[in-house]
């Protein structure tokens, strides 16, 4: 079977709870009167109504302000968050990268935690002692892999993380902010893996505030706003549509500074 993503209805709810108590003196106050204020829990949609059909071969992008649920939506198809409502159903593996580095082990090497993280992604480790110096060399870590993985920037983890989980073809990739390091050698090469990505006909989805490279690895947009799907189809008319009927528009309402995504390349 082809890997294959399908949400149906999908809700999913975060709650907050607040407390009207700002200060240890107004909560003291607040404990020796007969008026005392009591937690209060407030929901939210993170995800509302969601419908989406993602098919072999496509390349999948997902914009958005922050918070507009771009991240909650991956999490959700990883299966870190179970919908409230609705249903998720995923054919095929999924190989999330997402907080890249989160699962890594500080106080071990860099050589240590590949290991780690190839049994974590359910792979068999004979083939890790053939990709092992492949993902060392694309990560460009031959002088630091036996080196505990926290005296690494956050650059050299996020590389280290993107080349673990892309060393053999995934069924479902899940990007989020992969890109984000600033090592624009490093991206060149990532967005080549991508698109050899591409070409073998897997199932990806790529959230990222950066519009040119949107534009450049996808062949299909997905515009998310508050929770829900404002719209879905080419990048060359998801682009343009998001930059004028959302951020402009949040610019005008004073939501976001004016002028951010004037380039395209960040929220």
């Amino acid at each position: 079977m082809k890997p294959h993503v399908k949400l149906s209805d999908t809700t999913l709810t975060f709650s907050m709870y607040g407390n009207s108590s700002a200060s240890l003196k107004e909560w003291f106050l607040q404990f020796t009167s007969a008026k005392r204020n009591h937690h209060t829990e407030l929901t939210f949609n993170a995800l509302k109504n969601v419908n989406l059909n993602i098919d072999a071969g496509e390349v999948v992008g997902v914009i958005g302000l922050n918070g507009a649920g771009k991240s909650t939506l991956l999490k959700t198809i990883s299966g870190i968050y179970p919908p409230h409502e609705g249903s998720v159903n995923v054919a095929g593996s999924v190989t999330p990268l997402i907080e890249l580095g989160t699962s890594f082990d500080i106080q071990l090497t860099g050589r240590e935690n590949i290991l780690i993280n190839w049994v974590m992604l359910g792979r068999a480790v004979p083939p890790l002692k053939e990709l092992e110096s492949q993902i060392i060399e694309f990560a460009e870590l031959q002088e630091f892999i036996d080196m505990p993985v926290k005296y690494y920037s956050s650059g050299m983890v996020a590389r280290l993380a993107f080349s673990i989980a892309t060393a053999i073809r995934p069924d479902i990739l899940l990007i989020d902010e992969v890109f984000s390091t600033g090592d624009e050698r490093f991206v060149e090469k990532a967005i080549s893996r991508m698109l050899q990505l591409i070409d073998s006909a897997n199932l990806v989805l790529f959230v990222s505030h950066n519009l040119n490279m949107v534009k450049q690895v996808c062949n299909r947009v997905i515009v998310m706003h508050r929770g829900s799907v404002f719209a879905d189809g080419k990048p060359e008319e998801m682009i343009p549509l998001y930059l004028d009927s959302i951020v402009h528009g949040a610019e005008r309402a004073n939501l976001v500074p004016a002028g951010v995504l004037k380039t395209g390349m960040r929220t």
